[in-house]
């Protein structure tokens, strides 16, 4: 009956722990760059900046170190590879992630950081952060990119992506990454900057569905903490009845 019930509650933790997961929310606003304050398929521009003919992620800072946006987009992936694009990509870039808005940064020529202060924090928590990178070349250049990245910032903490590398023209498909970082207050700053060498330039590093949610321990290990301690209370248990009165 004890070895029943202990089951019996790693069953009931990792359920609720696999509910909890799920359920968790997305504290990064608009980490799909669906929403934009003057349509999408055009460069970006900072709050001070008046043109007409460029637009802002809303709840997204784009700014360099000019105090200018920085060399970077909002595109279209549908057309991305098309004369329609505001940057014409040499490759389809919609990829697994389909039609869609996506982040792209040149990090040869002035790129911008991307940021967003992030609140509703817990301090000495742990967050992760899950993202889409790719990169791809511009129409009108020739030549291999080599070793281009993300790098991210939380707060006073950097983590930088796995390198990308494509041929002449080529596409390095959508990569999933995964980061976890501590929160030093209630909140903090996010933030993308593309980084990386480039003789065949310019390489586009590209960025989609950003989701920052609290690091929730996997059902699995819910279930063997349960375990562990379920059968060190169970053995002491043992051992106080084997003792002689």
């Amino acid at each position: 009956m004890r070895i029943k019930s202990i089951l019996l509650s790693i069953s009931a933790v990792a359920a609720l722990s696999a509910g909890m997961a799920h359920a968790a929310t997305n504290l990064v606003v608009n980490g799909d760059f669906s929403q934009t304050t003057n349509g999408n398929n055009k460069e970006l521009k900072t709050a001070k900046q008046v043109n007409d003919k460029r637009t802002m992620l809303t709840g997204w800072t784009s700014i360099d170190s000019d105090k200018n946006a920085g060399f970077n987009f909002v595109l279209d992936s549908s057309i991305a590879n098309t004369k329609a694009s505001v940057k014409w990509m040499k490759s389809d870039i919609s990829g697994s992630l389909g039609s869609g808005n996506v982040f792209a940064s040149d990090s040869q020529y002035h790129p911008g950081t991307l940021s967003q202060t992030i609140t509703g924090l817990t301090d000495d928590s742990l967050y992760t952060l899950t993202f889409s990178y790719a990169l791809a070349q511009q129409v009108g250049f020739t030549g291999a990119n080599y070793d281009n990245y993300w790098q991210v910032g939380f707060g006073d903490t950097t983590q930088n992506t796995s390198l990308l590398t494509i041929d002449n023209g080529g596409f390095s498909g959508w990569k999933t990454a995964t980061m976890t970082f501590a929160a030093s207050g209630t909140s903090q700053v996010l933030s993308f900057l593309a980084k990386g060498t480039a003789p065949g330039a310019p390489p586009f590093l590209l960025l989609d569905n950003v989701s920052l949610t609290a690091a929730v321990p996997e059902p699995s290990t819910w279930a063997m903490m349960l375990g562990g301690f379920g059968l060190v209370g169970f053995l002491a248990r043992r051992r106080r009845a084997a003792t002689p009165a």
